[in-house]
């Protein structure tokens, strides 16, 4: 059953690393990603499960002490997902990356945590399916969710402008931050494909996962310092 969840964005800029100087404009988004991982270790899970939008070389399930990097983005820098003496040998992909960077920085560094990559363009049956299995793997689940909302908020955003985003990510923002299943469920998958919304899929799973956990949620922090929708919520 699912007993807590967190929903971060998955920009590798989060990473001070890799955003070198600019490191300081998310200072704050850093901070409520923490606070709302810090919403799962309270809840003692049995399973914690790292869900983030994948390609297809990073799709389905990564274990324990998968590694990945930002070599891609200029920076050497590896993480790992918990502990483990050899590390298998498919890298994660960069959304459960910053994921397992994110964890790197709470207490969960050494502990049980496992990670699933999700097509952005899963349809909305299979996610949820997806995400009612992983509620039903273990007593107590706590998911931490990776996705950006619409990437077209600005004509200097990777989308362009689009004047539907605005409307989109508020109403993701709605329904991730009062734990809307429901609301989250009939997010239209074609729109979020047209706003590049890679958290779509994602936050679809979480939405089957918790239909029945009676889970309250809270809204953290929502901005779009780039053109890019990015929310933080905690639903325990």
């Amino acid at each position: 059953m699912l007993v807590a969840a967190a929903v971060c964005p998955c920009p590798p800029l989060l990473v001070p690393e890799v955003a070198a100087g600019a490191a300081p404009e998310l200072d704050a988004l850093r901070a409520a990603c923490l606070d709302a991982i810090g919403v799962l270790a309270a809840a003692r899970p049995d399973r914690l499960v790292v869900v983030g939008p994948a390609d297809e070389a990073g799709r389905g399930a990564h274990p324990q002490g998968a590694a990945g990097s930002f070599r891609g983005f200029g920076v050497d820098l590896e993480v790992r997902l918990g502990a483990a003496k050899t590390a298998p040998e498919r890298e994660l992909p960069p959304s459960l990356a910053v994921g397992a960077w994110l964890l790197s920085r709470t207490d969960w560094a050494d502990a049980p945590v496992e990670a699933l990559g999700v097509a952005e363009s899963l349809p909305r049956d299979r996610a949820a399916a997806t995400g009612r299995d992983l509620a039903a793997s273990a007593p107590r689940v706590a998911l931490l969710v990776m996705g950006d909302g619409s990437a077209c908020r600005t004509v200097k955003a990777p989308g362009y402008f689009d004047e539907r985003a605005e409307p989109f990510d508020a109403a993701a923002a709605r329904a991730l931050g009062a734990a809307d299943t429901a609301a989250l469920a009939a997010l239209d998958e074609e729109r979020a494909a047209a706003l590049l919304a890679s958290g779509r899929a994602c936050w679809q799973v979480l939405a089957g996962a918790g239909e029945d956990a009676g889970l309250s949620g809270r809204l953290l922090r929502e901005e779009a310092p780039y053109g890019v929708g990015y929310f933080v919520a905690a639903w325990s």
